[in-house]
């Protein structure tokens, strides 16, 4: 741990390095680190980030008097021409934030990561909890996160419309396949394709390269074809009980064959096979994407806060 500095007698704050990372990942999946944990705070996350991008890491770590980890934040500093200079926890992805089961320890990584943000000229710190943890943090609520128990989806308990989508991609000659790293090449010419569609900048084939290299484990992409071409493609991520969905597209020519039913489907199919409990469909505007597109019974309730950890 570099750049220590103890807001008191008992708590030392500073950025983490690379001889923290074994505590580290030992902290977030303790009982106490699972206190705001996600998959996205495993120390691997940061080697990706900045094989990919490039950009600076500054990953709080809190230890207690006996030296034992007590808190983590993982942030990333980015300097954009156009977003201007941001430090977020996490960019790229849809969770972050503060892991701490302590109050003190929490709101003191807060105020360690308003000291980060303007000593780079940061306008705040970004956090993306699952879930609003400082009431008194300026918060956006712009975005809902997505959940679909599994034990409660039978194909009798979808939609009857879902369930005609499913079968008219199957009749319709879509095909679907599973796999790791192999598939990442098909999986990005969906991607790229939905995205260029959308308007919207492009993340590079590298950074899923990496994630599947890096995430064997937790990932899995899917990508539906039709004659061998593909036409839908997602990639899930997996932590515990839980599965994600952060990043998943379809080539608009094609909706009409319905191909992000049948994909979606064999995701939750597979997942529930495997013992997973519950199916995260990512961020999503309240009343659009996935929620609406598939209309499963998702829970969508819960608010995934961008929490300003100290405006300067």
């Amino acid at each position: 741990m570099t750049d220590v500095s103890p807001t008191d007698t008992a708590l030392q704050l500073g950025v983490a390095s690379e001889t923290d990372r074994d505590d580290w990942d030992a902290y977030v999946t303790s009982d106490a680190g699972r206190f705001g944990a996600t998959g996205y705070h495993d120390w691997r996350w940061r080697w990706v980030i900045g094989q990919t991008f490039n950009h600076e890491p500054v990953y709080l770590i809190a230890r207690n008097a006996a030296g034992a980890v007590a808190g983590v934040l993982p942030m990333v500093f980015i300097k954009s021409r156009v977003f201007g200079r941001t430090l977020t926890s996490m960019p790229f992805l849809n969770y972050g934030g503060v892991a701490a089961a302590s109050e003190p320890v929490a709101r003191a990584l807060i105020a360690r990561a308003g000291h980060e943000a303007r000593v780079r000229h940061c306008r705040s710190a970004e956090l993306r909890h699952v879930a609003r943890r400082f009431p008194d943090l300026p918060c956006k609520q712009h975005k809902v996160t997505m959940r679909l128990p599994l034990p409660e989806v039978t194909w009798d308990a979808l939609d009857r419309k879902v369930r005609n989508q499913v079968r008219k991609a199957e009749k319709s000659g879509l095909q679907v396949e599973t796999g790791g790293n192999e598939l990442v090449s098909a999986f990005y010419r969906v991607f790229s394709r939905n995205m260029r569609d959308l308007g919207t900048p492009v993340y590079p084939q590298r950074l899923f390269e990496l994630v599947t290299a890096t995430f064997p484990e937790r990932t899995q992409i899917v990508v539906v074809r039709l004659a061998g071409r593909p036409v839908a493609a997602a990639l899930t991520y997996r932590t515990g009980a839980m599965v994600e969905v952060p990043w998943a597209s379809s080539i608009r020519d094609f909706n009409a064959l319905c191909p992000n039913h049948l994909m979606y489907w064999h995701i939750i199919q597979s997942a529930r096979d495997h013992g997973v409990a519950v199916l995260d469909f990512g961020r999503s505007t309240p009343g659009e994407g996935t929620e609406v597109r598939l209309r499963m019974p998702v829970t969508s309730d819960q608010q995934r806060p961008e929490e300003a950890g100290d405006r300067t």
